[in-house]
């Protein structure tokens, strides 16, 4: 069964424009045509009445929604529960996020992940392990019982998932270059993260495999006048991307401008970090014994110490829009094709192009979400 979407505009490329019917067959992108194409007469027409469709946003950093923490229950319910939440805002595909925990929770969590994948769940991607091997100086809300260091002794376990993305966050100062490169040569997609790495290391870790750098400023030595620290690094090195949580609250937008200046666009990718609150009116939770409250979409523990965010993924691009001053189209880019590269997946996600997987968001003039769509569905 062909699908034809029309009367909406697309973001094709670098730019949205109107005057183009998108082809959706088996899941995936036939075509985006003229609205006289042939191929149109034969196909279940979806209007979409003048609205903005986009490629389906790509979150690498999810920690929960819908009242739902992973680490509290690392099972393929709980993905279910925070994809479905998290869809509803656009988000077509994520990776589930355990913070700093132990091994045994470790390993469930990879298996509800391959779990998911083996059951192909309309949304998870992968899984993203943000520690335990992070610097105690630089934890945040990182419980400091779980931190340790990056031994062979793990190397198994975190490169036991098949078919799904890996992306591990470390500080790279809590492990050697000889295994920042052995994980990197097994395909694991490393983030520098939770660090007080001095220039020089950071360099020698990104020469030896490390791909990226998590929520850029957050939980990192800031910039120095005779220490570029972590920071610095991640800014100078063009290769590698950066996720940026663009609510207001964990970086200043001035900074962020800043950083976008340093690096080109397609270096960026917006995270949301989220936590429970996502999709749900609760205004705490607990997040491993300590209460975390909410308020106006920032959490914060006892003592006032970031915890993740509230942040979904329609409102981190209305907020780059509207605090970074970025073009509609540049926004989205950062959450949808930019993300699908830093996973490897951009040439199946992250486009609105022929073949390209059917994973798209419809938004209306306000940028809020009015359907989606995981795999033409």
């Amino acid at each position: 069964m062909r699908t034809a979407l029309v009367n909406g505009r697309v973001l094709t490329g670098e730019r949205i424009a109107g005057g183009q019917t998108v082809l959706i067959s088996s899941g995936r992108i036939e075509g985006v045509v003229p609205p006289g194409d042939p191929r149109c007469r034969d196909a279940v027409i979806v209007d979409l009445e003048g609205h903005i469709l986009l490629p389906g946003f790509i979150d690498v950093q999810v920690n929960g929604g819908g009242g739902v923490l992973f680490n509290d229950d690392p099972s393929l319910d709980s993905i279910r529960a925070i994809g479905a939440a998290h869809r509803r805002f656009g988000t077509t595909g994520f990776l589930p996020t355990l913070i700093s925990d132990d091994l045994d929770t470790i390993g469930q969590a990879i298996a509800a992940v391959q779990a998911s994948l083996d059951a192909r769940l309309p949304g998870p991607l992968g899984i993203h392990i943000e520690g335990p091997f992070l610097n105690w100086a630089r934890r945040g809300v990182h419980d400091p019982k779980h931190l340790r260091r990056l031994d062979d002794g793990v190397i198994s376990l975190l490169c036991s998932l098949r078919g799904g993305c890996t992306v591990l966050t470390l500080a790279p100062e809590m492990t050697t270059t000889g295994m920042i490169a052995q994980l990197a040569a097994k395909g694991i997609l490393i983030s520098a993260g939770h660090s007080d790495a001095n220039f020089a290391q950071i360099s020698a870790a990104i020469a030896h495999g490390v791909r990226g750098f998590t929520h850029l400023f957050n939980a990192m030595a800031p910039l120095a006048p005779r220490e570029p620290g972590i920071a610095g690094a991640a800014l100078f090195d063009a290769n590698t991307w950066c996720g940026i949580i663009v609510d207001g609250h964990h970086v200043d937008p001035v900074m962020l401008k800043l950083a976008l200046r340093c690096k080109r666009h397609d270096k960026f990718m917006l995270v949301t970090d989220a936590m429970p609150p996502v999709g749900s009116p609760e205004p705490s939770f607990i997040l491993q014994g300590r209460t975390i409250h909410v308020k106006d979409g920032v959490c914060r523990d006892e003592n006032g110490t970031l915890a993740g965010t509230g942040l979904d993924m329609a409102t981190a691009v209305r907020n780059a829009v509207s605090l970074l001053d970025l073009e509609i189209a540049e926004a989205a880019r950062m959450a949808s094709e930019y993300p699908a590269a830093f996973l490897g997946l951009d040439g199946e996600l992250g486009r609105i192009a022929p073949g390209y997987r059917a994973n798209l968001a419809l938004l209306d003039e306000d940028l809020r979400v009015q359907r989606t769509w995981i795999d033409g569905l």
